[in-house]
């Protein structure tokens, strides 16, 4: 994992000056805010061997497998707290891999406070592929009901990511070709992202994931070559904390009945 990271590091270095430097930042948070941020692979993993884990860059929920082809999720954009001064980041999203592998194929919504300011915005990545793209054809507002989808066609051995903004209607799809993907887990997170270092994780409250909370049917499930149905039909769930320096700032509540629902709680930074 390191030496993917230092990897991506040096193509950055390797990139032409004119597109490295763009209109000169106006501030130091108007540096973090522009610089490249990755949603990367779960970071500082400790398993609990009770179905918990912790980790210094996710929380929400893991399913592991073989050969995963689908992974659903839904969940409502919360409203950012940004009080606190400087530039923190909140993202949210579904996805393939990562857990127990070095790609990660998703796609989702980010929140970031800069100067007291939140910015929302959709986006997908095709991890390690540089860095994430901002979906700029749709409009992100707290409260909004997200779905999301990532599809693997084993004909075409494409990804294919779809997001969709149930308020207004706006939806983005996206194919790309992973070459090391192993497809061996599946995904349900809030992420403090990655530029050089972990960012700063921003006060999102808390953020609700599945049907009893978005209403909106088939989400926060997955399939591999042996299982399909909801987070809880699989065998090996793992609920993730996000902890850094012994301090929890993200939490996963416990699924609900239908298996597919669950909230995370912001914790601290």
């Amino acid at each position: 994992m390191i030496t993917k990271q230092l990897g991506i590091l040096s193509a950055i270095a390797m990139l032409p000056a004119f597109a490295q430097v763009s209109s000169a930042p106006s501030s130091p948070d108007a540096t973090r805010l522009s610089a490249p941020r990755w949603h990367s692979p779960i970071r500082g993993k400790v398993e609990h061997g009770d179905g918990t884990s912790t980790s210094e860059n996710w929380s929400g929920y893991a399913v592991t497998g073989t050969g995963f082809t689908t992974a659903k999720g839904s969940w409502i954009v919360p409203t950012m707290d940004c009080a606190s001064s400087g530039t923190q980041y909140a993202v949210f999203w579904v996805g393939i891999d990562g857990d127990i592998s070095d790609t990660v194929e998703q796609t989702g919504t980010e929140a970031v406070c800069s100067d007291g300011t939140p910015t929302y915005t959709a986006w997908y990545e095709f991890y390690p592929a540089l860095p994430i793209e901002t979906i700029t054809t749709m409009t992100v507002e707290p409260g909004d009901k997200i779905a999301a989808e990532i599809f693997y066609n084993t004909t075409s051995e494409e990804f294919s990511v779809k997001i969709t903004d149930e308020r207004s209607g706006q939806s983005f799809t996206k194919s790309s070709k992973v070459a090391s993907a192993v497809r061996s887990s599946a995904e349900w997170i809030a992420e403090a992202p990655s530029s050089f270092e972990i960012l700063p994780l921003a006060d999102f409250g808390t953020v609700l994931f599945g049907k009893d909370s978005t209403g909106i049917a088939g989400n926060c499930s997955a399939a591999d070559s042996t299982t399909s149905g909801a987070i809880s039909a699989f065998s090996t769930v793992e609920a993730i904390t996000m902890e850094k320096s012994m301090v929890m700032e993200a939490i996963p509540s416990a699924l609900s009945s239908d298996g597919t629902s669950f909230s995370i709680q912001w914790a601290a930074r």
